[in-house]
């Protein structure tokens, strides 16, 4: 088995795969200041509650937008599996073409989202990833990574909006019941789901006409089912896109 983590702004997500298998999914809130022997317990604690052995793992991988966790994790995990666990970076085998002016500034979320596309989906792409950023990434009908955006996400977006105004309340994001709200909830609600899905909608078509073709467009992130269901382009949601890259790129380097 293979201990897979995305460590990302607000958000750890841990997953288990054995051969093309995922086994579990679960999300820890990713916290700096928690020490090795912290994560340690509590990878332990998850992997207990879902019948697995730390024992029985082969090995592991990390992708990270956060560095200062990095090490913290991976320390845990070797700790935890007694085996290394490899950090997606500079030196790891990915199998993407990148296009950037450099290529190293790119996410490793953003290359494990990439690799597992290309592997489960018809090129040209579009990948939307919802997380504390809405990150956006084009791949072109011959696998190359193009570049793409980085928005703001939505709940950074409506954080700001109730922390600068006296008088607007925090808010679940439930579903609106309509595009017109008649209060300042359901006003707040609509604004900030169909003008996040609006956007993403614009974003695709801006895209496929610098492409000059359709693209197949596929989401994934913490925020992706909250939005999507809202856009009016046909995209696929994956849950599982990032970690499904990260265990296509511990294969390639096993």
């Amino acid at each position: 088995m293979i201990l897979a983590v995305d460590i990302g702004n607000s958000n750890i997500v841990l997953g288990c795969f054995e051969d093309d298998r995922i086994l579990f999914i679960e999300r820890l809130s990713t916290n700096q200041h928690s020490t090795a022997l912290e994560y340690t317990i509590l990878i332990k604690n998850i992997l207990e509650l879902n019948n697995l052995s730390h024992r029985a793992f082969e090995g592991g991988i990390i992708s990270s937008v956060v560095p200062s966790v990095t090490h913290t994790m991976q320390a845990a995990m070797m700790r935890l599996t007694g085996r290394q666990i490899m950090v997606v970076g500079p030196g790891i085998r990915t199998g993407l073409k990148i296009m950037l002016d450099n290529p190293a500034q790119l996410g490793s979320d953003r290359v494990a989202d990439a690799v597992a596309a290309i592997h489960d989906y018809p090129c040209p792409l579009i990948i939307i990833d919802m997380g504390t950023a809405t990150t956006i990434s084009a791949i072109d009908r011959n696998k190359n990574f193009l570049g793409g955006m980085i928005i703001p996400g939505l709940r950074v977006s409506l954080d700001s909006l109730t922390s600068r105004t006296s008088q607007l309340p925090k808010i679940s994001l439930d579903p609106p019941k309509k595009v017109i709200g008649s209060n300042t909830v359901d006003c707040m609600r609509s604004g900030v789901i169909y003008s996040t899905a609006s956007s993403i909608d614009g974003v695709v078509e801006r895209i496929e006409d610098e492409i000059d073709e359709p693209c197949t467009v596929v989401s994934t992130g913490g925020l992706a089912k909250v939005i999507i269901p809202y856009c009016r382009h046909k995209i696929v949601i994956d849950d599982q896109l990032l970690l499904k890259g990260l265990m296509i790129i511990y294969n390639k380097n096993k």
